[in-house]
């Protein structure tokens, strides 16, 4: 099974022109991202360290400073250190964005890369497209086309190079938007970190 595989991707390779190697490294980019990006978000907004920092929040509302350090002691992900960084500075408006600012490169990490797949997949397909159908024209201009195939393959590298290109884009939009949703459900939790430390900062 593996090797029919094998031997389908090359294939889809040779009859896909040149274009398709760019489009497979691609591929393999934004595969690799989005699992790397799932992972990430599994752990930080998994349901139990949701509602472990909810309950943090309502403790750092309540003045307990302590036993909220016990509680992220050992605690690395971007809540963590939001919070570690809150309390062990004056968690005015300035240290606040300052402290999620921070954190921003972690959330956003390759969000521009896996956009920059959604834009450049399929205008490689169309570059592919181009580059077929000039070939197809050269077969037709150059001599007498006694073999369909000869025009076929320049067909087939137009076809399959623009499938190619918008299946890839497709493929990695839909992860791209879940990571962006992501992102400002963990930036409206850490306001509400932000609100806690603020709102303890206030009765001491």
């Amino acid at each position: 099974m593996l090797n029919d595989a094998l031997e389908l991707v090359s294939e889809v390779l040779q009859r896909g022109g040149w274009v398709m190697w760019p489009l497979g490294v691609l591929s393999v980019v934004a595969v690799t991202l989005i699992f790397e990006r799932c992972w990430f978000w599994l752990r930080t907004n998994s349901p139990g360290r949701v509602e472990r920092y909810r309950v943090i929040g309502q403790s750092m509302r309540s003045g307990q400073a302590g036993h909220v350090l016990k509680m992220i002691e050992g605690d690395d992900s971007v809540y963590g250190q939001l919070v570690r960084r809150l309390l062990s500075e004056d968690p005015t408006d300035a240290a606040a964005v300052d402290a999620v600012e921070s954190q921003r490169p972690r959330l956003a990490r390759f969000m521009t890369t896996l956009g920059t797949i959604i834009t450049a997949a399929p205008m490689l397909g169309i570059l592919g497209t181009v580059t077929g159908i000039i070939s197809a024209f050269k077969v037709l201009g150059d001599q007498t086309v006694t073999d369909p195939a000869q025009v076929g393959s320049g067909i087939a590298e137009a076809l399959l190079t623009t499938v190619v290109g918008l299946v890839i884009a497709l493929v990695v939009l839909f992860p791209y938007n879940a990571f962006r949703a992501q992102m400002e459900r963990t930036l409206g939790r850490m306001e509400a970190l932000i609100a806690a430390a603020q709102s303890q900062n206030d009765k001491q």
